[in-house]
C-alpha cells in the first residue's frame, strides 16, 4: 500500500481574512497527494483554484459558506486514504464533551478532521477516534500563529502529523 501525503486545512476565509493562501501552504498543497479542507472557504473562487492546484481535494462547507459552496460540497466529506478512514466536517460544537460527542457521531471512521474554532487540536478519544483541527492559515485569532497540518496515511495508520506555524504576513 502506497503512503499518502496529506495537507489538512480549514477556515481559510479567502478573500475576507487574506487575499490568498500563504506561499508555504501552496507549496505543501502542490506536493501533497490529497488536500483535506474542513470548511469556511467564504468564496467559491478559492475552491476553484484549490481544485486546480491539488492532486485530489476532499472538502466540506462551513458556517460562513454560502449557496455556491454548499451546492458543490457536502456537509461531511468521507474518504479512505492509505487504509485510514477520514470524515471532514466544519463544526463539532463546544470543546467540552467534544471527544464523547464525536466518538458517538463518527464511530465509522478513524480520523475526524474539523475546523471552526481556528484552534489547533490533536487528541484521541477513548474509542480510538483521532480528532484533528489544523487551525487557520489566514486568521489566527487568539493563537500565536496561523497554522495548517500535514500527515501521512499508510497501511491503516496516520503518521508524521505535523502542525506547521506560518510566518506573520507582511
Amino acid at each position: 500500500m502506497t503512503a499518502v501525503r496529506i495537507v489538512i486545512m480549514a477556515d481559510t476565509h479567502v478573500p475576507k481574512r487574506a487575499r490568498d493562501l500563504p506561499p508555504q501552504l501552496w507549496a505543501a498543497v502542490e506536493s501533497a497527494d490529497v488536500v483535506l479542507h474542513a470548511g469556511d472557504w467564504v468564496d467559491v473562487s478559492l475552491l476553484d483554484v484549490l481544485e486546480a492546484r491539488s492532486a485530489r481535494l476532499v472538502a466540506c462547507w462551513g458556517n460562513n459558506d454560502g449557496r455556491a459552496l454548499r451546492d458543490r460540497l457536502p456537509e461531511v466529506a468521507r474518504v479512505a486514504l492509505g487504509g485510514v478512514r477520514f470524515a471532514v466536517v466544519h463544526e463539532t460544537g463546544d470543546a467540552k464533551g467534544r471527544e464523547a460527542r464525536c466518538s458517538a457521531a463518527y464511530d465509522d471512521v478513524d480520523v475526524l478532521v474539523f475546523g471552526h474554532s481556528h484552534i489547533p487540536w490533536d487528541t484521541v478519544t477513548a474509542t480510538g477516534l483521532r480528532l484533528l483541527n489544523p487551525g487557520s492559515p489566514t486568521d489566527r485569532r487568539r493563537q500565536p500563529a496561523c497554522t495548517y497540518l500535514t500527515a501521512t496515511a499508510a497501511e491503516g495508520a496516520l503518521t508524521d502529523v505535523v502542525l506547521h506555524r506560518l510566518p506573520p504576513r507582511s
